[in-house]
């Protein structure tokens, strides 16, 4: 299957082509695709020079910093149209490993999604203070709490979908960024009948550039999944009000 993999960049020029060649040698046979919020540091230029000499490689120049999630939808309706059958997330930063990328293709084709997971057996983090794994580990399980998601790591970055899932979904309302994004698109995934299935990796920390992560993201996660859980609960007391209802 044709395969693209969606690579976002904002002042990522000491990382960006360490993953480009991260990604090169381990699944040659990818398209890359980097995502550029014209990043000041000349990480567009240098993605270009890569461009120039890889035909394997893509540059998409978006006009200024807009977020994780407005870079992967726009990517992802690049590779829609370019006639990918399968796309792939993942960061500049080295944190996910070019060397896991083969065991999520290797389950592309019996699920509609699939992801890289830190947190069921095998999988695993290096370099993370105790922290932000605590963070990380319990904002899913209030993700699974509060959605009904049976997934383990739905605010992992690191993914495969089918091309043909992600052109049925409706992605002109998506506004999420960061954790949150992942969350939505897992939710439209599950929400619209597919499939979803986690594979291990190993997470390593960043040790090129500087996290984009900040307190807005985790807030806004926070804030979207409460009201997406709501509703959700909302939805089901209605549909049983409606069903007892209808059995009187």
């Amino acid at each position: 299957m044709r395969t693209l993999v969606i690579i976002p960049t904002y002042n990522e020029r000491e990382a960006m082509p360490v993953q480009v060649a991260a990604v090169r040698e381990h699944v040659p046979d990818v398209d890359i695709l980097i995502a550029d919020d014209n990043s000041p540091d000349g990480t567009g230029a240098l993605a270009e020079d890569l461009a120039s000499r890889d035909a394997q490689v893509r540059v998409l120049h978006r006009p200024a910093k807009a977020g994780l999630g407005a870079a992967y939808l726009e990517g992802f309706a690049w590779g829609i149209t370019q006639g990918y059958d399968v796309i792939v997330e993942m960061d500049a930063d080295g944190s996910h490993r070019a060397v896991d990328l083969p065991l999520l293709l290797a389950r592309i084709e019996e699920a509609d999604l699939v992801i890289g997971s830190r947190w069921i057996p095998g999988g695993s983090v290096v370099n993370w203070p105790w922290r932000r794994k605590f963070l990380s580990v319990n904002a899913n399980r209030y993700v699974r709490l509060a959605m009904g998601l049976q997934v383990h790591d739905a605010t992992a970055g690191f993914r495969a979908y089918r091309a043909p899932v992600l052109a049925g979904l409706d992605l002109a309302d998506v506004e999420s960024q960061g954790y949150c994004f992942q969350v939505d698109m897992t939710w439209r995934v599950v929400r619209a009948g597919g499939t979803v299935v986690e594979v291990p990796i190993t997470f390593v920390e960043r040790e090129l550039g500087v996290s984009k992560m900040s307190g807005s993201i985790i807030r806004e996660a926070l804030v979207k999944v409460t009201v997406w859980g709501a509703q959700r609960r909302w939805r089901q007391i209605s549909g049983a009000e409606r069903r007892a209802a209808n059995a009187v």
